[in-house]
């Protein structure tokens, strides 16, 4: 079974029961759910489709609920076709373009103030960046663009302005109307889009914790698609659960050249900090429109793999595209081909702790001992998922399976690499923890008898972040 989890965004092609639950079987781990698309209705039904089938498939799914953050979009509810070099008008609104009173085509977009905020000489950039528009000239409604590079301005299509996303906060009040949505229907993550800084992390987390009344709580996934969040990574790192890096976004407001290697320093910092990482955009983009992904495509996904992340994400390819469960299962088959080779491997002593906690220095003395008594399996309990993410980012050979009391944990580990979980009723001792979960592990046929096995575990009733057992045993 491959080790590196999926997260797949559904839309209109996999709405149904029938295709959520073959994308599931295909390796689907995670379902993101982008609230810029859809109303509540909608999220509503397929959030109750995901929780049913989870009960009746016995397999853990996390949910993402993706806000759309101060997202700019096209505002025209037609296609508008532009030309270099011709000449266009930029005003703020929605629906049917105005006239302008000349022959100028005029392109609306959805934030206010607009033209305020936009000054002589900045780009506007549409659709990731396909299509260009310069700003020349500024009056007192319209920002007066020469186009670039032209094509079919599409109606909803996103819509960067580098430049100005500090004059932007990261969450709107449409976010908030989400959040509420997303904690009252128990969803795991919520990625909060365009982030700059810890304090919008901070900020989230007040609010979720406010929604969720006692609740166990979503974890935050911070997505880095802003120059100054790829400056800030070190501080929003620490304050964030998980990262995304948003390849899109992120490609327009840098130079492309530099993408793959922001990826891989990215990915690097939060593997040290035991923090789950996505890699995301156009992973598999042709196969919106084709039976399978281009070679170049094929790389990219097996490249992440090589770099070590938690997941790699489907967006259009799973949304909307015409081959949504062909798309899980090619992704699948590449994860699953590179991770039984050579190159998928870490070096010893890889993370270069310089501060090692007692629980690093626990989970790397399993790590080792997984290593060296050659066990089949190290079995991890944990209540919060911290003792199974500091396991998980040794990225040991073996299987990492995780006992936790908590529903919300086990949906969680669905986004950590080599992680699969299980519930387990809260035990009193450490021995009926441990029999309790080697026996549970036997039950799915996980483990046989004879299998050793590591056990990391803390005492029972202890804190959340404390591991005080390693040990070896033998499946009985």
């Amino acid at each position: 079974m491959k080790k590196t989890k999926i997260v797949a965004t559904l839309g209109l092609v996999s709405e149904t029961k029938g295709t959520i639950k073959k994308m599931i079987e295909s390796g689907m781990n995670v379902a993101r759910l982008n609230f810029s698309h859809g109303d509540f209705a909608w999220h509503e039904r397929v959030i109750k489709i995901i929780r049913d089938l989870e009960k009746k498939m016995d397999v853990p799914v996390g949910i993402l609920a993706d806000l759309q953050g101060p997202r700019i979009r096209i505002a025209n509810d037609e296609e508008i076709s532009i030309s270099p070099k011709e000449t266009v008008l930029v005003m703020e609104g929605s629906g049917k373009a105005p006239s302008s009173g000349q022959s100028k085509k005029v392109i609306l977009i959805d934030l206010p103030k607009i033209v305020s905020l936009v000054n002589v000489g900045n780009e506007i950039l549409i659709e990731d960046g396909l299509l260009k528009l310069r700003v020349v000239k500024k009056a007192r409604k319209a920002l007066e663009c020469v186009v670039v590079d032209g094509g079919a301005v599409k109606p909803r299509k996103g819509v960067n302005i580098p430049g100005i996303s500090g004059k932007l906060g990261a969450l709107t009040e449409q976010d908030k109307k989400v959040l509420k949505f997303a904690i009252k229907h128990d969803v795991d993550y919520v990625g909060i889009s365009f982030v700059r800084n810890a304090k919008e992390i901070q900020d989230l987390k007040r609010l979720i914790n406010r929604y969720s009344a006692g609740k166990s709580v979503a974890q935050v996934v911070a997505k880095i698609e802003r120059r100054e969040a790829v400056q800030n990574f070190a501080s929003i790192l620490k304050a964030t659960d998980a990262v995304m890096v948003a390849r899109g976004d992120l490609g327009v407001e840098m130079p492309q050249t530099e993408l793959p290697l922001i990826q891989k320093d990215l990915i690097s910092k939060c593997l040290r900090s035991a923090k789950p990482v996505i890699v995301a955009t156009q992973m598999m983009d042709s196969m919106i429109r084709n039976p399978r992904p281009t070679r170049a495509e094929v790389s990219d996904v097996s490249n992440a793999v090589i770099d070590h992340t938690d997941a790699v994400m489907l967006s259009g390819e799973s949304a909307s595209g015409k081959y949504p469960v062909e798309a899980v299962r090619i992704m699948a088959e590449i994860i699953e081909k590179t991770e039984k080779s050579n190159f998928d491997d870490l070096p010893h002593g890889f993370l270069e702790d310089k501060q090692s906690s007692i629980s690093a220095a626990v989970a790397q003395s399993a790590h080792e001992l997984a290593k060296d008594s050659k066990a089949k399996a190290i079995i991890v309990a944990s209540v919060s998922g911290f003792t199974a993410r500091m396991i998980a980012r040794h990225r040991a050979d073996q299987s990492v399976f995780v006992v936790t009391n908590n529903r919300k944990t086990q949906n969680q580990m669905a986004l950590v690499r080599g992680v699969e979980s299980y519930l387990l009723p809260e035990c009193k001792t450490m021995d009926e923890l441990i029999g309790k979960a080697m026996n549970l592990l036997k039950s799915k046929k996980a483990l046989r008898r004879g299998d050793k096995v590591i056990v990391v575990a803390g005492r029972p009733h202890v804190k959340k972040e404390h591991m005080s057992l390693v040990k070896v045993e033998e499946i009985a």
